[in-house]
């Protein structure tokens, strides 16, 4: 292992067993490098790597400290590399969106309440065929989200809407493209919130897999 990585893993090894919490600030670099036996570059290196990906904050003349750790604000690192890919490589994207969002459904399922139920519901009922594109995507968008922050887990929602965000061109591509793309969401959509309603978690992995899987499809066959 590289002297930076190992330094990399004392540091996350002090936050996982709790020796520093979120908030925290680092011990001066000389003690710290000391206490880890590493050399004060390495320990730089590190503290350079964490703070690229959100886990330290390096506040100069002030110190650095831990994060939040909060999972919107780690999964921002992942946010930036998505952004950098061209159009082609949405097709990655949405296969992990078909590998997640179903199994994020059916998490779903087994938490949902008559509340969440209706208030999805009352989502779809609020678009139809006449509404536009843009704000078809804006609902579809939403709708996910929602189901996404039903499962309870906060790191599993920010990573499927950290990936659903990234797909909005296509989405819209697909709006304008293809014939009865809006009739076809919206009693997806209905089919999905009533298995979740019904709290069939099989159902509803199934049908987010067949929703997702759609889009996939035609995006693959348009490009």
């Amino acid at each position: 292992m590289a002297v930076t990585d190992a330094a990399i893993v004392k540091i996350k090894d002090m936050i996982i067993s709790g020796e520093l919490s979120p908030g925290d600030r680092l011990p001066p670099e000389k003690e710290l490098s000391e206490r880890l036996g590493l050399s004060r570059s390495s320990l730089r290196e590190a503290v350079k790597a964490l703070e690229v990906i959100r886990v330290l904050d390096v506040r100069r003349g002030d110190g650095t400290y831990v994060t939040s750790l909060e999972p919107q604000l780690l999964l921002e690192a992942m946010s930036f590399v998505v952004d950098l890919h061209d159009d082609a490589s949405v097709l990655d994207i949405f296969a992990v969106r078909r590998i997640l969002e179903p199994a994020a459904t059916a998490l779903a399922a087994g938490n949902m309440t008559p509340e969440t139920a209706e208030r999805l519901r009352s989502m779809v009922d609020a678009v139809d065929e006449t509404t536009s594109v843009e704000d078809l995507v804006v609902h579809d968008l939403d709708f996910h989200r929602a189901i996404a922050d039903a499962t309870g887990n906060g790191y599993l929602s920010s990573l499927i809407d950290g990936l659903s965000s990234h797909t909005t061109r296509a989405r819209v591509w697909r709006g304008i493209t293809q014939e009865n793309a809006v009739a076809r969401t919206l009693a997806e959509h209905r089919s999905i919130v009533d298995a979740l309603a019904h709290g069939d978690a099989d159902l509803a992995r199934a049908l987010t897999t067949v929703h997702i899987s759609g889009i996939e499809q035609w995006l693959r066959a348009a490009l």
